[in-house]
């Protein structure tokens, strides 16, 4: 159970972060200002890239190659899968991003519902933390597979702490809209907080998954870094990129790679 336990540890502080970025709803009654929210989504896709590079694709290729398996084959196989995967809940999946602009008659995405638009603002910001849970939950598992290296352990809190990070602004980036949608505080915080709650779920899942399958963990690392380049270039860097100043979202993309690589590389 301690692949578990620390799976459940890392995907704990993910979501707590992603609860204390919610709390800002006590703090603020108005949405954050437009710049910001473009910074911040340009810090989290900046962080998603470096992770899915240094914390996944890469441990994937040399998982494979140690085994005998050509590197490329399961990195590319397992991208793919990973891409495909998460256009499969993003078409299926009833959500709706925030919108800078505040314009609210920004159409839902997915098979058409009658959820309201708060509900569907909740789904968007729940789509992103699945992959983040199963990449967390995915490098304590080849942590544990590797007992004997406590370098990885090291390698999967830096990934848990990058993800942490971006989470924060995160939170607070879903329930401040939310209370502009016209939410209670205290309905705004709650469900801002538990858009996150994926994370330490698919985090633990992937964690039992991963050890009962152990051959394959070269395939589940690169499949979640397929659905997390999957959210960053379809949600994360075109709405960081809305305006006319879209060189604040290209900067904070720029920032929290470098955050992520640094985490990566200086505790890995």
């Amino acid at each position: 159970m301690t692949p578990v336990l620390w799976a459940a540890g890392g995907t704990g502080f993910t979501f707590l972060m992603t609860t204390l970025g919610a709390s800002v709803v006590f703090f603020f009654r108005k949405d954050v200002n437009q710049s910001v929210q473009r910074i911040f989504l340009g810090f989290a896709a900046g962080v998603m890239i470096a992770a899915s590079v240094w914390s996944l694709l890469i441990p994937a290729i040399e998982e494979a190659e140690a085994s005998g398996t050509a590197g490329w084959i399961p990195a590319a196989g397992g991208f793919v899968l990973g891409v495909l995967f998460l256009i499969l809940l993003d078409t299926l999946l009833p959500h709706l991003h925030p919108d800078l602009n505040n314009d609210k008659t920004n159409e839902a995405e997915g098979i058409s519902s009658t959820w309201k638009r708060s509900t569907l603002l909740v789904m968007a910001v729940t789509l992103h933390n699945i992959p983040e849970g199963m990449a967390v939950g995915l490098a304590f598992a080849l942590a544990a597979q590797h007992g004997s290296d406590p370098a990885l352990y090291t390698a999967a809190m830096a990934l848990a702490i990058g993800i942490g990070i971006q989470n924060f602004p995160e939170g607070a980036a879903i329930s401040l809209p939310l209370r502009q949608e016209g939410l209670s505080t205290g309905k705004a915080f709650l469900r801002g907080s538990m858009s996150g709650i994926v994370e330490p779920v698919f985090g633990i899942l992937t964690v039992l998954v991963a050890g009962s399958i152990q051959p394959l963990m070269p395939w589940l690392l690169s499949f979640a870094a397929g659905a997390m380049m999957y959210v960053v270039v379809e949600e994360l860097i075109p709405e960081a990129h809305l305006g006319e100043h879209s060189n604040v979202g290209t900067l904070g993309v720029m920032v929290g790679f470098l955050i992520m690589m640094i985490l990566d590389v200086a505790l890995g």
